[in-house]
């Protein structure tokens, strides 16, 4: 009879006496500190699949729930492959896919369409989920913020604003003020903090009253737009559960990583979800916290234990999980005495961290940590003549492979030292740093797009981003006419382009001439028998719209519209006869099979430099996103007339983006090319690991609670970190984070100078005790080892095995690159009869249930 041990020996896996026990733990809460480099994510996957091969419980009793879409895929993958190796073992198939297993936010909109918790087991309402770029671009234009702001009724709601919640000095930028808007709105949400509560005790001019009187507006208007937020949705999720009597017994187990990151109304979701049997465990790490400024909690994972005996009078069982397998001694023991050098003292008594101890499993005594401090430009020429000779013997095979680690990668350091590595041929991928418009590939092709679509009229005077953003236009237009000069063929492709969008356009203006001879309506059905000779005749029409004009495929929509009692309107054939056959996805597909965009792919396929192809792939989800936002699937006449396309994709969407400026902390999927050194804030760097690691800096400053922290503080419960001390707390877990990456060497950076600041938790006592970078003995240093796996990948035959047999360039620009595919194949009729099945099927379901 196989067990769980015979599957440990087949994948190579010894669990401590820890992990083993959280593995093995079957009945009431489960409550796992968890150091860096601890296997938390292997215990995880063990503890699924012990449930579900030994104890037979039903993967869709089982709540699996991490932070990253990335963490969540590689769980879903490793969870597949062990399955798969005790398969080989028991002869029993596992079907995994009623298992949730995703992010909360992916999960929260699963809930919302799970028939179990629906009346009647009927199908749940269908909400369109904004996320943080889709809130901005809802609230942006004039008419939406015209309407989001009509609650405050005065004359300048944008210095009203920008003043009273975020104290901007009476800033009149919009940008500004829907920012800090969606700011509050967001954490009002994760707070569960009622508006209408809230406004019978805050005075209404005051921020908190400002903020809730525009939020109220604002959820009303979602509802009218039978939309939701991120934020939101969540809430939507917990009102649910609350109204199903039996939500609570759903789930068998619901398991939770990463708890150190989750807000309040998350906690609240997750301990309902185990109401029923109590099977609730978590792990994570509180010095690990960073996702304050999203409306995390820490307290929420401190206070676990508090928090299970107060609703169920339950004491869960705690197994921290402190052996780091992942660095070597010197590095732990360096962030272990860094962390717990720190006044973290409560109040009262007891501490506002959870107290361990981390060791590692590593016990080589020989230096892993240096430091390299003196004049900002020696210490970057020092850190850069290192890294060259890591590479050079060998030590570390390939630049991804060293990691540099920022509070944030706009700041001086950052270009200071791209500046020193780049003087000694290396490489930097930092897409985040700076604007990723200003980019070479983002130039390059939409400097093209621009030729095209033409160049919006430039401003007689513009000032701060607006001046910025018609200047970026200005290099546009002078990149791309250098390309099109270089290129003959080129040339060629955007003058037919020009042409088709020209010729489109005389189409309209001809059948619109037709329309006002006969003095037609345009709002009126289309009349096929009237119509469509007189438009068909029309001098000068193009035999492209004759064509479509004469095809048995019009006469068929229209005659089935109308007997759908929905007819189509003249209106809507003309913009069909009018469209062109390409979008600006089509589009970007086009341009990249000329020169330069062509050798960028081949490099990527070579190997030689893979960072160009993973910015264009980020570029294409950029325009598919557009074309998604804005319903804007091909390019029409109407959309050429008047600049109206080119205003929409230049002047509106690009220039959000170009504002926004690419939030460093929405890119944690962001991948490591090869050949690159990647440029990271220490929130990307969160849950990974490298074999090197150096941070940029010992500086973060602290200023101090933010407007919202001020304004929510009084109205959330009492016993958490005191507000003055939070900053201080945060700015600690943030450096944690950094110096627990390391496999094999850390190397601090510590520059000297005007301005230049070490933080105070850097004590003399742990900076002087490292060496020198430069007496450094990098021969000492292990070449990073490669690792075995024990979490098998699986592959999907239609998903994987077939795309890459049908074109293996293909298979990787989509699966690797990110890169997005013109046009999904969409199975509407198979859709439709699969949805018609599956309702049926519920509605039985339901029936039986009531029954009985």
């Amino acid at each position: 009879m196989t067990t769980l041990s015979d599957l440990w020996d087949e994948v190579g896996f010894t669990p401590n006496s820890s992990q083993e026990r959280a593995i093995r733990h079957l009945e009431g809460p489960l409550y796992l500190p968890a150091g860096p480099g601890s296997g938390k994510t292997r215990v995880l996957l063990w503890r699924t699949v012990n449930l579900i091969v030994f104890h037979h419980i039903p993967p869709d009793e089982i709540f699996l729930s991490t932070f990253t879409e990335k963490a969540a895929q590689q769980l879903q993958e490793g969870l597949r492959g062990l399955l798969v190796v005790a398969s080989a073992h028991t002869g029993v198939p596992y079907d995994l896919a009623g298992l949730y297993v995703g992010t909360v936010h992916s999960l929260c909109h699963r809930l919302l369409q799970d028939r179990r918790l629906r009346p009647r087991r009927e199908r749940g309402q269908k909400l369109t989920l904004r996320d943080e770029l889709s809130q901005y671009l809802s609230l942006y234009p004039n008419a939406r913020w015209t309407a989001l702001t009509e609650p405050l009724g005065g004359s300048d709601p944008i210095r009203q604003i920008n003043t009273l919640l975020a104290n901007h000095g009476k800033s009149s930028s919009r940008h500004l003020a829907v920012t800090h808007c969606l700011a509050w709105f967001n954490r009002l949400s994760e707070e569960c903090l009622d508006p209408e509560a809230l406004l019978r005790s805050t005075p209404p001019e005051e921020a908190l009253g400002v903020a809730c009187r525009l939020y109220q507006n604002y959820r009303q208007r979602l509802t009218a737009d039978q939309a939701t937020d991120l934020s939101l949705l969540q809430q939507h999720a917990l009102d649910l559960l609350r109204q199903h009597p039996g939500a609570g017994r759903i789930f068998r187990h619901v398991i939770l990583d990463e708890y150190q990151d989750t807000n309040t109304v998350q906690e609240r979701l997750f301990f309902a979800l185990a109401d029923g049997h109590r099977n609730l465990c978590v792990v994570g790490d509180d010095d690990q916290a960073l996702y304050r400024f999203r409306g995390a909690t820490v307290e929420n994972f401190v206070y676990f234990p508090v928090r299970c005996q107060r609703r169920w009078r339950i004491d869960p069982v705690v197994l921290p999980l402190l052996t780091n397998y992942r660095s070597r001694a010197s590095i732990v023991a360096f962030y272990r005495d860094f962390i717990q050098g720190y006044d973290w003292h409560r109040e009262g008594g007891g501490s506002h961290r959870v107290v361990k101890r981390v060791q590692s499993h590593d016990d080589d005594p020989t230096p892993a940590i240096a430091l390299s401090t003196g004049a900002p430009d020696q210490v970057c020429a020092e850190v850069a003549a290192t890294v060259k000779r890591l590479l050079d013997s060998g030590k570390v095979e390939d630049p991804n492979q060293i990691a540099f680690l920022f509070p944030s990668l706009k700041s001086t350091a950052v270009s200071r030292l791209r500046k020193a590595l780049e003087k000694v041929g290396l490489h930097v991928y930092a897409p985040r740093a700076g604007r990723f418009l200003e980019g070479d590939e983002a130039i390059d092709l939409l400097g093209l797009y621009l030729l095209l679509l033409g160049k919006p009229p430039a401003p007689d005077e513009a000032h701060g981003d607006w001046g910025a953003f018609h200047r970026w236009l200005e290099t546009l237009q002078a990149r791309g006419e250098q390309l099109r000069a270089a290129d003959p063929a080129l040339a060629r492709f955007l003058a037919d382009r020009e042409q088709e969008m020209h010729q489109a356009l005389a189409d309209e203006d001809t059948l619109l001439a037709v329309v006002e001879r006969h003095g037609w309506d345009l709002a009126a059905p289309y009349d096929l028998a009237a119509m469509n000779a007189p438009l068909r005749a029309a001098p000068g029409l193009s035999p492209r719209a004759q064509r479509a004009l004469g095809r048995p495929a019009l006469g068929y929509v229209v005659r089935t519209r109308q007997q759908a009692g929905d007819p189509l309107t003249l209106r809507a054939v003309l913009a069909r006869l009018t469209t062109l056959d390409w979008s600006l996805l089509d589009l970007f597909w086009r341009l990249t099979g000329f020169q330069p965009f062509r050798a960028r792919f081949d490099a990527a396929q070579h190997g030689t430099d893979e960072a160009p192809l993973f910015n264009l792939g980020i570029l294409s989800q950029y325009i598919s996103r557009y074309m998604e936002e804005y319903r804007a699937p091909l390019v029409t006449a109407g959309g050429v007339r008047d600049g109206r396309l080119r205003n929409r994709f230049f002047l509106s969407y690009l220039y959000a983006l170009f504002r926004r400026g690419e939030s460093e902390y929405e890119s944690v999927e962001d991948p490591f090319p090869k050949g690159r050194l990647p440029f990271l804030t220490i929130h990307q760097a969160k849950g990974l690991e490298f074999p090197v690691v150096i941070l940029g800096t010992l500086d973060k400053r602290d200023f101090g609670p933010s407007p919202i922290e001020n304004g929510l503080d009084p109205y959330l419960p009492a016993g958490g970190e005191p507000l003055a001390r939070r900053g201080g707390f945060d700015i600690l877990r943030m450096f944690y984070v950094a110096l627990s990456r390391p496999q094999q060497l850390l190397i601090l950076m510590q520059p000297r100078g005007q301005g230049l600041r070490t933080h105070r938790a850097f004590s003399s006592r742990l900076l002087d005790s490292l060496p020198r970078l430069a007496d450094l003995d990098l021969d000492r240093v292990p070449a990073t080892p490669s690792r075995s796996d024990d979490m098998p990948h699986t592959y999907s035959y239609t998903g994987d095995y077939l795309a890459y047999q049908r074109c293996p360039r293909q298979y990787l620009f989509f699966r690797r690159y990110g890169l997005v595919p013109v046009r999904s194949q969409v199975q509407l009729f198979g859709s439709l009869v699969h949805r018609t099945l599956e309702d049926l099927h519920q509605h039985l379901i339901g029936q039986r249930e009531a029954g009985a």
